[in-house]
């Protein structure tokens, strides 16, 4: 693994000043001037002025304002960037939990994998290593198997695509896509992060607490790249009980006390809805009355519980109705949620996991609740090979869990999956629904959005009308309004 600090932000009269030598290049300048804003009278460019000709005070000023105050949002005003490059698939996902941070990480939808992988150094020195490496080995030639023998079988399906340069890249892409589902969790990847300081320090001290060596590496990579860099506005980065400790006492406690009776088998619905806001329709529309009435809330809620069907939907309608395909939905509809039960694959939560706007519970993946094998698999006659290599590979995660314990999961597959208890507000499910429901979104999510638009659509008849992907919206649209929506046209330079 590797991980290089890529820039960070700075006071750009401080890069003029650096040139001759006058200044240290820090983000805790301007964290300094923007903390001291709100009881100053100074103009902010002179805070600015005064945080960059003394740095050390200005570190004092970050340490009391942070530790002493409590006044962690000042850090937020250091960003840093970081390439990290020869990660595993698995420790991506630890690090892509931290929700008010901006990920770009390699796709296997778009690039060829050549195999690399990594050893957890948790496995290092036991005798179970060579069968590790022989198994990602395995599923390794098969990924490039099932490439050449699904971009071939594409581009027979498909031959108009197959004409130009153009298509028969976009005929290879989908064959990646689906190959991939033999990789193992363990393969490399690499991504650019763009970090605030206080999500930072929140990150290594997550880290440092981890129960996985590569996460704990990462978290010391992070610390040694900014600790003389910034060393006033990361300051709690140390492990800690509370991380470290909270969940693994709270399994032990569960394992004796928590018992459960009667058939609990594996169920094969793979997106439930369990919870919802009870009369979100009626809630939203308050909620945007609200909003343009000087009314209490209460009396909104009783004025929405009188109308009709029919006067909510134009109240609806008025609210949405010169959106375009970009636009967001009101504010408003936030305030109502729902929350999922979902069974995914590890590919398709490698989607799911960017909209960390959403509030996600993961369980640990488990190859007793099945994987997911894709068409295209099936088509080229390799279902049964795919199976068979799936097989061994729990073989291997079994004796690896015996063995060392909560590591298994790097030999487990894109195909393997977890469960995942999501919880989004009707806003947030507009943007997933939009981006995820398109045909260009992988077929996989494509398939969970849309059952959770279909069951949003039962409980929320009203406000959940618009749902739908980006191909879709303009017939969407029309179906509601009796007219095509606004085409803006892509903005030129």
């Amino acid at each position: 693994m590797r991980v290089i600090l890529a820039g960070f932000n700075v006071d750009i009269e401080a890069l003029q000043e650096y040139k001759n030598g006058k200044v240290i290049l820090t983000p805790e300048s301007i964290s300094a001037a923007y903390a001291r804003i709100s009881r100053s009278p100074k103009s902010v460019d002179g805070l600015r002025k005064e945080a960059r000709k003394e740095v050390e005070k200005s570190r004092r000023s970050n340490r009391a304002i942070i530790f002493e105050m409590g006044h962690h949002s000042v850090a937020e005003h250091a960003v840093f960037n970081f390439d990290i490059i020869g990660i595993s698939r698995r420790a991506v996902e630890e690090l892509e939990k931290f929700r008010l941070c901006s990920y770009t990480e390699k796709s296997q939808r778009y690039v060829t994998l050549k195999g690399d992988f990594v050893i957890p150094e948790e496995l290092k020195g036991t005798d179970l290593i060579n069968e590790y490496t022989d198994m990602i080995k395995v599923q390794n030639d098969f990924y490039k198997t099932l490439f050449e023998k699904i971009r071939e079988c594409n581009l027979k399906k498909f031959p108009d695509l197959a004409k130009d340069k153009r298509g028969k890249r976009l005929l290879g892409n989908l064959a990646k896509e689906d190959a991939r589902y033999i990789l193992s969790m363990a393969t490399q990847t690499q991504l650019g992060a763009t970090i605030n300081a206080r999500n930072l320090e929140l990150m290594i001290r997550r880290f440092a607490s981890h129960n996985l060596k590569e996460i704990n590496e990462l978290g010391k990579k992070f610390y040694s790249l900014i600790k003389k860099i910034a060393p006033s506005i990361i300051l709690f980065y140390k492990a800690n009980n509370y991380d470290k400790k909270t969940y693994r006492e709270l399994q032990e406690y569960a394992a004796q006390h928590i018992r459960i009776s009667g058939d609990q088998g594996i169920r094969n619905d793979d997106v439930k809805l369990v919870d919802y806001s009870q009369d979100g329709d009626d809630k939203i529309l308050a909620s945007i009355l609200f909003r343009v009435k000087k009314f209490d809330y209460s009396e909104c809620v009783r004025l929405v519980k009188k109308m009709s069907k029919k006067e909510k939907i134009e109240l609806f309608k008025k609210s949405l109705q010169h959106m375009e395909l970009y636009d967001v939905t009101l504010r408003e509809f936030e305030f109502a949620n729902l929350t999922y039960s979902l069974k995914v694959s590890a590919a398709c939560f490698g989607q799911l996991k960017r909209h960390r706007v959403a509030t996600m519970t993961c369980q640990e993946y488990d190859p007793n609740i099945g994987f997911t094998i894709p068409d295209s698999v099936k088509e080229v006659g390799e279902e049964k090979r795919f199976v068979k290599i799936i097989n061994k590979t729990e073989k291997v995660y079994h004796k690896i869990e015996e063995k060392v314990g909560h590591i298994g999961s790097y030999i487990l597959t894109n195909a393997h999956h977890k469960k995942v208890l999501l919880s989004v507000n009707l806003r947030e499910l507009y943007h997933i629904s939009r981006l995820r429901e398109d045909p260009t979104a992988q077929w996989d999510i494509r398939n969970k959005a849309q059952k959770m638009s279909k069951l949003a659509k039962r409980v929320m008849p009203i406000t959940a009308q618009l749902l739908g992907g980006k191909n879709d919206y303009p017939k969407i649209y029309f179906k509601l309004f009796g007219k095509n929506p606004k085409v803006t046209k892509t903005p030129q330079p």
